[in-house]
């Protein structure tokens, strides 16, 4: 569906109705983010002060440099666990295998591919298996990441068309993650949306598949839980950002300002109700309201 949908957007995207269907669900979808990043907050930060620390500083650095760190993820990490569980109430013991596969999990798997001059598909390929490999928390996670790639480092593709790639995921049944798929396609066609769709899923899977044993074993560890808490804050972080960000490029005049708060208090005041209802509802607020030049 979502190459499908890729197909249409490279078709029709000129044109004012297509224009007018994302000016509403883009507006729509920052709203969304917005409550998600609200939920996930409140459930995972609570009152610690550490956390709060590292969530405060890992939004404020997405904001500013419209980029996700994975660094930052990890330092996040580190610090959790060196002020909750310092080496020496672990360091040596019976935690080391699940702490080695861990380090596993997190080890940087392509710092030579970026000195290599690949094809298109392999840069697409590289890319987003490092999407799919170190990026942490909710599928939202994954949404600065792909912003900074995709639009700041490769100019894959505009800003405009990054909004409309999350909000095609956002309108397709499946995880937010699936926009890799869709902007695979845009980027290469039916071959780019088959291998950005493969090489962000298969690292997930196999760093679940492999390390499991060690995790059912060791992953109460307080120093991986520690760990865990600090790389769930920055990643909490980088959503909150991310709205930011996003934003800026989707709530760009009084109509797109209200989709986005008429959602925020939908979504707040009906627990249950379905987000593809609202989107859907968004696209055709768009198509009425639209006077094309907002972009």
């Amino acid at each position: 569906m979502v190459v499908l949908i890729g197909m249409a957007y490279v078709v029709y995207g000129g044109l004012d109705w297509m224009q007018a269907v994302f000016y509403g669900v883009g507006a729509c979808v920052i709203g969304i983010v917005a409550i998600s990043a609200y939920k996930l907050t409140t459930k995972s930060i609570g009152k610690d002060k550490l956390l709060w620390a590292i969530y405060l500083v890992s939004a404020a650095v997405t904001v500013i440099t419209e980029s996700e760190l994975i660094a930052l993820f990890l330092a996040a990490g580190v610090v959790v666990w060196l002020v909750r569980a310092p080496p020496r109430k672990w360091f040596g013991g019976s935690s080391m295998p699940g702490l080695l596969a861990m380090s596993a999990q997190l080890a940087p798997a392509t710092p030579i591919a970026a000195s290599v001059d690949w094809s298109l598909l392999s840069q697409i390929a590289v890319f987003f298996a490092e999407a799919g490999a170190f990026v942490f928390g909710s599928g939202l996670a994954i949404v600065p990441f792909l912003y900074g790639g995709v639009v700041n480092e490769h100019h894959w593709l505009t800003e405009r068309q990054f909004v409309d790639a999350v909000a095609v995921a956002m309108i397709t049944p499946g995880p937010v993650v699936i926009t890799t798929g869709f902007i695979g396609y845009l980027v290469a066609g039916f071959s780019g949306a088959v291998v950005a769709a493969l090489a962000t899923f298969l690292p997930c899977y196999f760093f679940t598949i492999i390390p499991a044993p060690y995790f059912k074993k060791h992953g109460k560890l307080p120093a991986i839980v520690a760990f865990v808490d600090g790389v769930t804050a920055a990643a909490i972080g980088t959503i909150t950002g991310a709205v930011i960000v996003l934003g800026k490029r989707s709530i760009v005049d009084v109509p797109t300002i209200l989709l986005a708060l008429v959602t925020v208090a939908l979504l707040w005041k009906f627990k249950k109700l379905p987000e593809p209802v609202i989107v859907a509802a968004a696209a055709v607020v768009g198509l009425l309201i639209y006077k094309g030049g907002t972009s």
